[in-house]
């Protein structure tokens, strides 16, 4: 129990939650009569189910009202991603249809006006600021009342980061709040910030009514528990969360997504909806081929064709249970550009170069000689491509024999026999070390085993 909390402590959850919850644990479980149990996993549960109820404040966050006019007002710490987020949210209605509009009442940091100005403008959203009016409350009331006139049905008002400490910039927020009476006010919180966030947020919901609290750069090395704490400050759900610098990068929240992550069992439930989003069937003749120990050139292009549906690596690799936090953090942007290249290059392919089975006999000097020139790359490209095919055919052989779709859908009958040492030869080395070696793998098919994700992919 105590791993647990500990755990707990370092994902930033506050002090007084985590003894809170360890005496709702004692009181939901009793080890003494749960003989026959497994102990562990029957307190990972009751954590579980207690993170969830944490997250849950009783209360249903706000949804914009089709056939109205909308009015959100975003607040939070300087340096939160507040300005980046109120971008966010506007793209995010937008593409469901919504005529949505920015305000910036952002004039106390220097450059707030033309960052908000530079996002509307890169996300095709409605924009009003003022560069001479120095009174936020007047540019709030001013750009709400002139986008009202215009019919916009949400209008998304930024106003200038502030501190806990900052008097002035509390009184003004509540200023603002007054002069446009928001429908909802979202509390932007930094997942980062630790500790310090049940204060923060506190401070917050005292002076005006935070209905909705937006987590963000939770794709860095904090887990965000400090959003338990800004749940239970403010007694206001959770909506979304921001998971990179980018627009796209911001999704509707889970609590049960987040918890698993929170607590290190990977994200299975976002995995799966990830990988049904993006169109990919474990029941198509590529993954048939997979189980069987096939793989030609074209498998490959198919399965990377898929890779690249699933967006970012570092975020699909975080989502997996047992795998370390961040471990492609910086790497995105080369791995991507990688798979391009190898695209690029078996489009240059012929049918037969893209269907044999013998790529190693087929491929001669002239013909990866006449693949480089068609392709626009250099022949040591054309030859690093057909080094990962070696690579991924040998693992693919390795995983057929071991009956991959029997393992899928029962990960724990990979912990016996030689099963696991075979998988582990099937890894890339670099790859193996990043995952914690060998043991790190046998964690990892342990989580994946209680997850139950190789039954979600095969329904």
């Amino acid at each position: 129990i105590n791993a647990e909390y500990m755990g707990l402590l370092e994902s930033d959850v506050n002090v007084r939650l985590v003894l809170g919850l360890r005496e709702n644990i004692k009181k939901a479980i009793n080890l003494e009569e749960s003989q026959g149990f497994n102990k562990r996993k029957l307190i990972q549960q009751t954590v579980f189910q207690e993170l969830k109820s944490l997250l849950d404040p009783g209360t249903k966050p706000f949804v914009p009202k089709r056939g109205r006019q909308n009015v959100v007002m975003f607040v939070g710490l300087q340096g939160s991603g507040k300005t980046t987020t109120v971008t966010k949210y506007a793209l995010h209605y937008q593409k469901k249809g919504w005529k949505a509009a920015l305000v910036c009442a952002d004039t106390f940091r220097a450059g707030a006006y033309d960052q908000l100005k530079q996002n509307a403008t890169k996300a095709k959203v409605k924009f009003y600021g003022d560069y001479t009016e120095t009174d936020p409350v007047q540019i709030a009331a001013d750009g709400v009342a002139q986008f009202k006139k215009e019919g916009m049905e949400l209008i998304i008002v930024d106003t200038s980061g502030r501190h806990k400490q900052e008097q002035a910039l509390l009184d003004e927020m509540v200023q603002v709040a007054e002069a446009i009476s928001p429908d909802d006010i979202v509390f932007v919180m930094d997942s980062s910030i630790g500790q310090a966030a049940q204060a923060q947020a506190q401070a917050f919901k005292e002076k005006v009514a935070v209905g909705s609290v937006v987590i963000t750069k939770l794709d860095g090395h904090a887990k965000g528990g400090g959003a338990l704490s800004a749940v239970a400050a403010t007694q206001s759900p959770i909506t979304f969360i921001g998971t990179g610098e980018h627009f796209e990068d911001f999704e509707v929240f889970s609590a049960q997504s987040f918890v698993s992550r929170l607590l290190g069992f990977g994200d299975m439930e976002g995995l799966v909806d990830k990988i049904k989003s993006a169109g990919i069937d474990g029941h198509s003749e590529l993954y048939k081929r997979f189980t069987e120990g096939e793989f030609t050139l074209r498998d490959m292009y198919e399965h990377l064709q898929h890779v690249m549906k699933l967006g970012p690596m570092g975020k699909f690799m975080d989502m997996l249970p047992g795998f370390p936090q961040g471990m492609m953090k910086g790497r995105e942007q080369e791995s991507t550009q990688h798979l391009k290249i190898f695209m690029t290059i078996m489009d240059s392919m012929t049918d037969q170069e893209l269907d044999t089975e013998q790529v190693k006999k087929t491929m001669t000097p002239s013909r990866t000689n006449r693949i480089a020139r068609g392709s626009g790359r250099s022949v040591t490209e054309v030859n690093d491509l057909l080094k990962a095919y070696q690579k991924f055919e040998e693992m693919v052989k390795k995983v057929g024999k071991m009956k991959f779709k029997a393992m899928s859908k029962d990960p724990s009958a990979m912990m016996r026999g030689n099963q696991m040492s075979q998988l582990a030869k099937a890894i890339n080395p670099q790859v193996l070390k990043q995952m914690g070696g060998y043991g790190g793998l046998q964690n990892m098919m342990k989580q994946f085993s209680q997850s139950g994700m190789g039954d979600k992919m095969f329904e």
